[in-house]
């Protein structure tokens, strides 16, 4: 599938050096961050636009690393924005003042867009996340472009067709031939949409069925992975020889927000006691990737109860001077908050209960078992939804016993890790797209 050639340009009568002026919205923590990524290569650009932010969920701490100002209030809601599926949270942001926030904010969008500004200027806005920033934009009177984070055809088909689901109900997801909607895709095809990027090759090869100016440049979450440790893969023919002799490297990723992410961190733990008890004879490492929100306090004493015990020396060179390494019988555990792209790089498979770190994972072509929650974010709900979106790069069990035989079944089908490989990297996209996407915007919103 190819990328969509940018079209025409409009001459227009406005002075070739005007200034365009671009609000940008989004309506998540992880949204913020992919908003970072393209802002920051819209900075590099030869003639950058003037940046403003308003982030419609939370309060867009991300926006503050490159000093971009936020035009109207903010405001983190009970729900932390994971409202997936679950009428009880969605409740619980109304109640906490979510429909008058939401006003505020939409009359903030309106008042920037109709705000006086010097001669020959140009007001544009970029939408990142799902159908709110998106009908926000439409309703600002600007033209926009949308990057779509939230929605991908791989949740109901793959290349081959239509997936089959056991729930009646899930067709409505798909009933009208794509994941997004018919009044999504109109708001998408609108003469001042001037840009949509979907996050996937296959969702921009159905949109195109429509009017709508798509995309296919790939997806912001893949960008500033890179590690610069020379790093182990087992993606060979001869797998099963090379595991006996080097290490086997598990990454562990419990998830971001707070009080879930402990809960999940004991069931990971779980997994993990399951996995050394089958591979006694095997030295293993795992790679707590820890989000520099949580309490690694909280987390190493229920490494403590189950055995645990502090070590001075690092069995794998990671780029945190202050990770924290614990050791019990064949197996090493760092906890780390600021090794990230380097746990991603060398885990062999992860065990996975998040959202954005799962697929960054599996973009990197490597396999992870996720064991489901109780929520708000890695419900039941959410973790099948992104079993589809991955397919079979995300293996679910239903209790943490289970991950060993997942384990097992991986070392004997090198076929499938090569499968799993190339399945990422599809499903994912290359490394890139902010800075493809920011090119794409400078001549598409002006």
């Amino acid at each position: 599938m190819s990328d969509l050639s940018p079209l025409p340009l409009v001459a227009n009568s406005l002075d070739t050096t005007s200034r365009l002026q671009l609000l940008v919205l989004s309506n998540g923590h992880g949204e913020d961050i992919i908003a970072v990524r393209i802002i920051r290569e819209l900075q590099g650009l030869s003639s950058p636009p003037d940046i403003f932010a308003l982030p419609i969920v939370g309060e867009g701490l991300a926006y503050q690393q490159l000093n971009v100002p936020c035009i109207g209030a903010v405001q983190t809601m009970p729900s932390g924005g994971f409202i997936y599926m679950d009428s009880r949270q969605l409740m619980r942001d109304v109640q906490g003042g979510l429909v008058q926030l939401t006003w505020k904010q939409i009359q903030a969008v309106r008042r920037w867009v109709s705000s006086q500004t010097k001669l020959g200027n140009q007001k544009a806005i970029l939408a990142v996340g799902d159908i709110v920033p998106l009908l926000f934009a439409a309703i600002s009177g600007a033209n926009y472009a949308f990057v779509g984070t939230a929605k991908s055809e791989y949740y109901v088909r793959d290349e081959l067709g239509l997936l089959a689901r056991k729930s009646k109900s899930a067709r409505w997801e798909n009933f009208s031939g794509s994941i997004y909607h018919p009044w999504e895709r109109w708001l998408m095809s609108r003469r001042r949409c001037r840009a949509v990027f979907p996050r996937d090759a296959l969702t921009t090869e159905i949109l195109r069925k429509w009017p709508i100016p798509a995309f296919d440049l790939g997806n912001p979450m893949m960008d500033g992975l890179e590690s610069t440790l020379r790093i182990p893969r087992f993606y060979h023919a001869d797998v099963e020889q090379q595991e006996i002799v080097r290490p086997l490297i598990v990454t562990l990723l419990p998830g971001s927000r707070a009080n879930e992410a402990y809960a999940n961190w004991e069931m990971i733990m779980m997994a993990v006691s399951a996995l050394m008890e089958s591979f006694r004879e095997r030295e293993m490492v795992f790679l707590g990737a820890i989000a520099p929100g949580l309490d690694r306090n909280i987390l190493s004493q229920t490494l403590k109860i189950q055995g645990w015990q502090n070590w001075d020396q690092s069995p794998i060179q990671l780029a945190d001077a202050n990770a924290l390494i614990f050791k019990q019988r064949n197996a090493y555990l760092i906890l780390t908050q600021q090794a990230y792209n380097d746990c991603l790089h060398l885990g062999d498979l992860a065990i996975a209960m998040a959202g954005t770190a799962t697929e960054q994972f599996i973009g990197l072509g490597k396999p992870a078992i996720a064991i489901p929650g109780k929520g708000p974010q890695y419900n039941p709900a959410f973790a099948e939804a992104q079993s589809r979106l991955l397919g079979a790069s995300l293996i679910l069990v239903d209790q943490p016993a289970k991950v060993p035989q997942v384990m097992q079944s991986l070392f004997k089908n090198p076929d499938v890790l090569h499968e799993i490989a190339e399945n990422g990297v599809k499903r994912m996209g290359r490394p890139g797209a902010a800075k493809r996407i920011a090119q794409c915007l400078q001549e598409r919103l002006r």
